[in-house]
């Protein structure tokens, strides 16, 4: 049975997806084989020996050690697509507060309380100062197109924007979602100079740190509206906030709000509302269950942050599962010594990922005893599981 820690609540759909005839789910346990996660910072964790596969019911990353579970062989899953919808939902409605300056017209709005019979009045002579234009016949531009920047490019459509997309590492499923009337940019230049309205929907990494910054916003497109749903750091805040006040931008609404945003003319801050539905934070933990569980009883790995997806039906026997580095001679090494203990090899796969490999093999024949050890002897070997 293995033994899975919670760092969080977690769905109880998710947790249905747990047999327990295989799984003991426990908070407190000391020795776990799988934890699942949300939000919990896991840096200063100390991770157990026992410890295989973390999942986080989310997209994000940030508050897992990724390098240090791949120095000790630990898979760590997330669940892409799965808020999708809360996501796309939200960055259209963000369309529309920014476009039509909703925000500061509510909150005026309410300052109108205690004008009795004056309001409808006042409400007619104050309405012109948030005047803003309709989506309709304006440009969109979409930086990512995962499953998040897909859904809302196709929604713009049906808003009749013009909609340009922008990723040069589109998956082939994402390029087959992807609407034919979507625009698809090669060049990131025709986004930025063209785009009435930006959204972001980039991954965070030390490469795309500030990546919308002083020089993108200086060739923007003057009025430019930018929305902000993926990561606040995507965004260079002092450059953005010298645009809003040279008026070069016209507006920012992001998910991700700061001190120096708080309150700064032009911003509107959405409290990290994206997956915050009830539908979302279920399809998270039924999405990141199901990977755990496939992994620690099959081997197999889809949506890893820090390992290859592979994964392939058993075919009888027992199931080799080695993580290693990407070096060469390691699959030849691993395939002479199932050979050496008198094992046929019925399927095998092996992928990499950056610095990481996985190998798999099905495999007939009695397992003998030392082969464990001997693949973990192996120099670039990390970890070996033999199901």
């Amino acid at each position: 049975m293995f033994q899975i820690k919670t760092l969080n609540s977690i769905a109880p759909a998710g947790l249905a997806r747990l047999s327990p005839n295989l799984f003991l789910v426990d908070d407190g346990c000391e020795a776990p084989e799988g934890i699942l996660v949300r939000s919990a910072a896991m840096h200063e964790m100390a991770l157990p020996q026992s410890l295989l596969a973390i999942a986080r019911a989310g997209a994000g990353v940030n508050n897992i050690p990724i390098d240090r579970c791949s120095e000790q062989g630990i898979v760590v899953f997330n669940t892409p697509g799965a808020n999708s919808g809360a996501v796309a939902e939200l960055v259209i409605g963000a369309l529309v507060v920014a476009s039509r300056n909703l925000a500061p017209a509510i909150q005026w709005a309410q300052s109108l309380k205690g004008q009795g019979d004056a309001v409808a009045k006042l409400v007619e002579k104050g309405k012109g100062q948030f005047a803003g234009p309709e989506l309709a016949g304006k440009k969109l531009g979409v930086i990512g197109l995962g499953a998040i920047g897909v859904k809302v490019a196709n929604a713009a459509t049906h808003l009749g924007m013009e909609v340009y997309g922008y990723d040069p590492y589109i998956s082939v499923d994402a390029a087959w979602r992807l609407s034919r009337s979507v625009v698809h940019c090669v060049n990131l230049s025709d986004i930025i100079t063209k785009c009435d309205y930006i959204t972001l929907h980039l991954p965070a990494t030390p490469q795309t740190k500030g990546f919308f910054g002083a020089s993108a916003l200086a060739s923007a497109k003057p009025g430019v509206r930018i929305l902000n749903f993926a990561r606040g750091e995507l965004v260079d805040t002092p450059a953005l906030l010298d645009a809003l006040a040279s008026g070069r931008a016209a507006g920012y609404i992001t998910d991700f709000p700061s001190e120096e945003l708080l309150g700064a003319p032009g911003v509107v801050c959405i409290p990290h509302l994206g997956a915050s539905t009830p539908e979302s934070e279920e399809n998270c933990a039924v999405m990141a269950a199901t990977e755990l569980a496939d992994y620690l009883l099959n081997g197999n790995i889809a949506n890893s942050v820090n390992l290859p997806s592979v994964s392939q039906a058993r075919a009888g026997g027992r199931r080799i599962c080695v993580l290693h580095k990407n070096e060469p001679g390691v699959i030849s090494a691993v395939t002479a010594l199932t050979t050496e203990c008198g094992l046929n090899i019925e399927n095998m796969v092996n992928k990499s990922k950056n610095a990481m490999a996985y190998t798999m093999l099905d495999v007939t024949g009695p397992v003998a005893g030392p082969l464990g050890e001997k693949l973990s002897g192996l120099a670039p070997v990390v970890r070996v599981r033999i199901l």
